[in-house]
């Protein structure tokens, strides 16, 4: 009995220990495989890693402490905050916040809006565009470099994918620039 009692004591106990400590940890949510980025260290040397470039390749560090502040909020239809977003709206406040730019709120509207651009001389800020389930330009994101792009996934949430990754590629229909 003193053996079992002791036994749930120390597990409630360690497991309370485990939330505790996760909870300082900054999670990094990224579905490219391979990448494993700096836990410690600035936010532009953390994106840096993801990325795979150095650190002085990131011009804008305001867009890189707007995405560790969105990283892994999850997909809501309709929602504009961090409870939940989804890709036309976190482009949408990217836009907003980084650029100082207004975009219109939909993905297919927002497509009308850029400048467009082959995939070769995309830049960081640049908006990618998808076709999903046979709708014309139904997911947006945001170029950042190495054919790497943010955006919020209807299952993952918001997160950084890889353009060439097969899945997305096979979708990926326009690239621009927003207009000045």
């Amino acid at each position: 009995m003193v053996l079992s009692v002791s036994k749930t004591f120390f597990i409630g106990l360690l497991s309370a220990a485990l939330v505790v400590t996760s909870c300082k940890s900054k999670k990094i949510i990224s579905d490219v495989s391979g990448v494993k980025p700096a836990v410690r260290g600035s936010v532009t040397e953390r994106y840096a890693s993801i990325l795979n470039v150095k650190e002085k390749e990131l011009r804008n560090e305001k867009l890189y402490h707007f995405i560790d502040k969105w990283m892994g909020v999850p997909h809501r239809t309709g929602g504009m905050d961090l409870k939940g977003i989804d890709c036309s709206g976190f482009t949408y406040l990217l836009e907003k916040e980084v650029y100082d730019r207004s975009l219109p709120r939909t993905a297919k509207s927002m497509a009308e809006e850029v400048r467009r651009k082959y995939e070769e001389d995309l830049k960081e800020g640049d908006l990618v565009f998808f076709d999903f389930d046979g709708q014309k330009f139904s997911h947006v994101g945001v170029y950042l470099h190495n054919n790497k792009f943010v955006h919020a996934s209807t299952s993952k949430g918001v997160i950084i994918s890889n353009l060439k990754d097969a899945w997305y590629y096979k979708y990926f229909s326009r690239a621009g620039s927003v207009r000045p």
